[in-house]
């Protein structure tokens, strides 16, 4: 099945429009749960259920958020050789 791209943007994780969602089974961790929120200044629904196993993959995505990669920039082929020789890159490392 194809996806149609509708025109909206998905909302990130931790905000008004995409609250993350939090189980766990104590008052205690309840509170512990929601200081953490609270100082990230990130938006949650927290649900206790005694019953159920805890589930904190959303505060776990939000603490562990992938980092930015930054492209360093590539060595042209008639660059001097980075390693200081003095010669072209490609008569020298680029080989």
């Amino acid at each position: 099945m194809e996806k149609i791209f509708d025109g909206q943007k998905t909302a990130k994780l931790g905000t008004e429009k995409k609250p993350a969602v939090v189980h766990v089974q104590t008052e205690e961790r309840m509170k512990e749960v929601s200081s953490i929120f609270e100082e990230k200044g990130w938006v949650c629904t927290i649900g206790l259920e005694p019953d159920e196993p805890e589930d904190i993959t959303d505060l776990e995505a939000l603490l562990n958020m992938p980092k930015t990669k930054i492209a360093e920039d590539k060595i042209g082929r008639n660059e001097p050789c980075p390693c200081g020789s003095g010669k072209k890159y490609k008569k020298c490392c680029g080989k």
